[in-house]
């Protein structure tokens, strides 16, 4: 089965949300800048409008 473009934009979404957790669990502080930056690749990841698609070439 073919993963959608929705499917593969929240799973990588769910990657960074995981990855920063990990980071951040180790820690007893967390700057609001980091927060603020973690949430803004996850909302960019989350608007990214989806790239058009391929037209083969006129043979």
């Amino acid at each position: 089965m073919t993963e959608t473009r929705d499917e593969r934009v929240i799973t990588e979404a769910l990657t960074v949300i995981d990855k920063a957790l990990a980071e951040m669990l180790h820690r007893e502080l967390v700057s609001t800048g980091e927060v603020a930056d973690l949430l803004l690749d996850v909302r960019s990841l989350l608007t990214t409008p989806a790239p058009a698609p391929a037209v083969p070439a006129a043979s």
